[in-house]
């Protein structure tokens, strides 16, 4: 996550394609389905392997435009493709290139070319409505010699979009595909200004006005200082700014599925931290699209080289990765889509 300077049989029956049906935002009972059962396929040894592999040293750091970054997007389209998920037809391939030029403009931090990399599921009913579902995969490199391999920022949000996209592939190969479009954005240059975010807002693959919301994942692996003795949560941020529908809707689906604590403390907006403002979704918010962000917090080991898979736990990345997956299925399967009732704040303010 970038720093403040730079500016989470019986009942399946119950659970319809499109939602349960007490499910906010008219959702209605098509063919049941036990979305549960595709929830379950995010494991903890499928998180492992590939963060093992996201957040090596091999990778260097994954610093903006460097070849360690661009080898973490290789294994990451590799898995795309093994999983039979494909790129959107109107991207260049897997890749949207941001230049450098672009990524220097702002601090001039001599970053090389980079790129956003993309992956698609098509809608079965609304595909020109777009689900986002986004993280960052870029770090900050090597300083002095020693990698920050950046496990939790954001090497677990990364590695959670491939297990949802695989997730939804699965349902989808079995029937159960969503009624509108997932995409699957892993930005770059987040760590610099969100650099990778803003550049897909201000050159979208699909109108952003067919945008339906962006659900974020940044640091959802550890456990922060405040839930040492119990890591059952997940912070939930600007769930509620623009749209009361997809507040509803992370509400809901707690309860149904993970029964995690939802955490609202740094949703305040006057909170000092500011977090609403720090991750990819609010280039997204500010173009009026709802968007949350799912975050566990800081921790001793925030951007510095000890930020490491040994410290990861499995089990709540698992948890939290899951509560994004059904958090993006039923936005993607209600029959109207999210409504935005509200005005997005001023970020002077």
């Amino acid at each position: 996550m970038k720093k403040l300077f730079f500016s989470a049989w019986i009942f399946g029956l119950l659970v319809a394609c499109g939602g349960s049906s007490s499910a906010p935002g008219k959702t209605t009972a098509a063919t049941p389905v036990n979305r549960s059962q595709y929830m379950k396929t995010i494991t903890e040894a499928e998180l492992k392997t590939h963060l093992t592999i996201v957040a090596s040293d091999a990778m260097e750091g994954r610093e903006t435009g460097s070849e360690g970054q661009k080898k973490a997007g290789l294994y990451l389209i590799e898995q795309y493709r093994k999983n039979g998920i494909p790129a959107p037809k109107n991207s260049n391939g897997y890749y949207q290139p941001v230049p450098a030029a672009y990524l220097n403009a702002k601090y001039n931090e001599n970053l090389g070319d980079s790129e956003n990399i993309l992956a698609f599921i098509e809608g079965s009913e609304k595909p020109e409505e777009i689900v986002v579902i986004s993280a960052h995969y870029d770090h900050v490199g090597v300083k002095n010699g020693e990698v920050y391999n950046g496990a939790d920022d954001d090497g677990s949000g990364t590695v959670a979009l491939l297990e949802i996209a695989q997730a939804f592939q699965k349902a989808k190969k079995e029937g159960h595909g969503p009624k509108r479009s997932i995409l699957f954005l892993h930005v770059t240059g987040e760590e610099h200004g969100l650099h990778g975010s803003r550049y897909y807002t201000e050159n979208p693959l699909f109108p952003l006005k067919n945008t339906v919301a962006d659900v974020n994942i940044d640091m959802i692996g550890r456990r922060d200082a405040a839930h040492a003795n119990n890591g059952q949560y997940i912070y939930v941020i600007g769930s509620d700014y623009l749209s009361s529908d997809l507040h509803a809707v992370c509400e809901e689906v707690n309860t149904q599925y993970t029964k995690l604590q939802l955490d609202y403390k740094y949703n305040d907006r006057k909170d000092p931290n500011r977090f609403y403002y720090r991750s990819d979704h609010y280039n997204f918010a500010k173009n009026n699209i709802p968007s949350v962000f799912l975050f566990s917090g800081v921790h001793e080991d925030y951007h510095k080289p000890t930020d490491d898979v040994e410290k990861i736990e499995f089990d709540l990345l698992a948890k939290r990765a899951q509560y994004a997956f059904v958090i993006v299925w039923e936005i993607a399967n209600r029959t109207e889509r999210l409504k935005v009732d509200k005005t997005e704040p001023d970020p002077k303010k």
